[in-house]
């Protein structure tokens, strides 16, 4: 079954040159950074190109909107990746673009993609020919630039962010695809098959039309096909996992995402993010650690189970490992998202250093210090020490805090679960004043 006959050179190229867009105005997604309120292609269109950082995830256009960039200006055009490049080089390319601009009143554009693998010291050296317009600077990167990239680089540079393309676009690709083709979809996927795809890119152009490559090779090479492709053929030919997972950004997003769901009592969405986190192949022992963090920060006196739980679930993943341990993690994450919350032991700690860092080493009460000398006895070290438990109800008369922050509150536990106990032993416990 031949499905592809009489292709021409062109038809021969990979898929991704033949689906390249020839300018803006066929570039796919990023409608949040140039839609007509931003102005953005407008300024292109007219020649006006500023110093950029396109930070996003991998194959959402970032090296295709470098290279379109190109054909709205007469610039000479230079692609760069920070992998196999160098300071020498940088500053190579530096002179001739000052010298073509100076000499030739040429300007120049240079491209670097993953310009965060450039080390400081590397970044440094474009900071010259970017401060004077020697050329016109575009960085391509997948981690966040905030933590990458230099302040002064940063500050030269507008970023734009670049997302995952929406499924409308991705139908776009698909769509002109199935032109290539000369195909409808129902000769070739069934609705389910299609979904599938769209589903394992997870907004991935690159990957995408790389799998549909891969199914055109497939389909001219194999001589008996049973189309439309189910669902079923698609993961017994391309064998890919549908979870994508980018370790430099979403770690990040998501631990943040399933903490702040903890602290905010949403068992479902917390378990929710865990599972993202480990289909995406997160250390489970970090999420573990993240896990334990959070009992004593956002739930701590509240309910002190908490801590003993997580740190159990600790344990249990570090014994059990992957993939049974995902089932401890799941118990310790719900557990801490219902539990009652409670940030005031976090809160106490912040205020004690704070307090230590403006007052410095303030005395300790004689009658708390250490005496296992007899000199030290003499000095009067321990002497006016009362002794809790030989107290009516446990409580004592002297101060436990230096004379000169005696009257400080540094802990004040919440209402809610045990903590309210704690309060009110407390509130009991400091009626007497010293």
């Amino acid at each position: 079954m031949d499905l592809f006959q009489h292709q021409s050179s062109e038809e021969h190229a990979p898929l991704a040159h033949r689906l390249r867009p020839k300018s803006l105005a066929d570039f796919l997604g990023q409608s949040h950074i140039f839609g007509k309120q931003h102005g953005l292609k407008e300024m292109i269109l007219n020649g006006y190109i500023p110093n950029l950082i396109l930070w996003g995830p991998p194959g959402v256009g970032k090296t295709t909107f470098a290279k379109l960039l190109s054909s709205h200006t007469d610039a000479n055009y230079l692609s760069l990746n920070a992998v196999s490049s160098g300071a020498k080089e940088l500053r190579s390319i530096g002179e001739a673009a000052k010298q073509d601009r100076n000499v030739y009143g040429k300007n120049t554009l240079v491209f670097v993609d993953e310009v965060h693998r450039f080390n400081r010291a590397q970044q440094d050296v474009l900071l010259p020919y970017i401060e004077r317009g020697d050329f016109v600077f575009i960085g391509a990167t997948t981690e966040n630039p905030s933590f990458q990239l230099n302040r002064a680089l940063l500050s030269r540079c507008k970023v734009l962010v670049f997302e995952r393309l929406k499924t409308a676009d991705m139908q776009s690709i698909h769509e002109k695809v199935l032109r290539l083709w000369g195909k409808n979809d129902a000769e070739i996927f069934d609705q389910q098959a299609k979904d599938y795809l769209l589903r394992l890119a997870d907004g991935d152009a690159r990957a995408y039309i790389n799998n549909l490559e891969y199914l055109e090779n497939y389909m001219q090479a194999v001589k008996s096909l049973d189309l439309p492709f189910s669902v079923e053929t698609l993961k017994e030919v391309l064998q890919q996992n549908t979870f994508s997972f980018d370790r430099n950004e979403d770690h990040y997003d998501l631990a943040s995402a399933l903490i702040k769901s903890i602290r905010g009592s949403c068992p479902d969405a917390a378990v929710y993010y865990l599972a993202r986190l480990l289909e995406g192949g997160e250390d489970p022992l970090f999420i573990a650690r993240r896990l334990v963090i959070a009992a004593s920060e956002d739930i701590g006196n509240a309910d002190p189970k908490a801590l003993q739980i997580a740190v159990a679930g600790f344990a249990a993943t570090e014994k059990v490992g992957l993939p049974e341990a995902a089932i401890n993690l799941a118990q310790v994450t719900t557990y801490l998202a219902s539990a009652p919350k409670s940030n005031r032991s976090y809160l106490s700690l912040k205020k004690a250093q704070a307090l230590v860092r403006e007052k410095g080493s303030l005395k300790i009460p004689m009658w708390l210090r250490n005496a296992p000398t007899t000199l030290m006895k003499n000095l009067g070290y321990g002497q006016g020490y009362q002794y809790a438990h030989d107290q009516e109800d446990a409580k004592v008369e002297h101060s436990h805090m230096p004379k000169e922050i005696e009257n400080h509150k540094l802990y004040e536990p919440s209402n809610r679960g045990y903590e309210k106990y704690i309060h009110d032993y407390l509130e009991f416990q400091r009626s007497k004043k010293p």
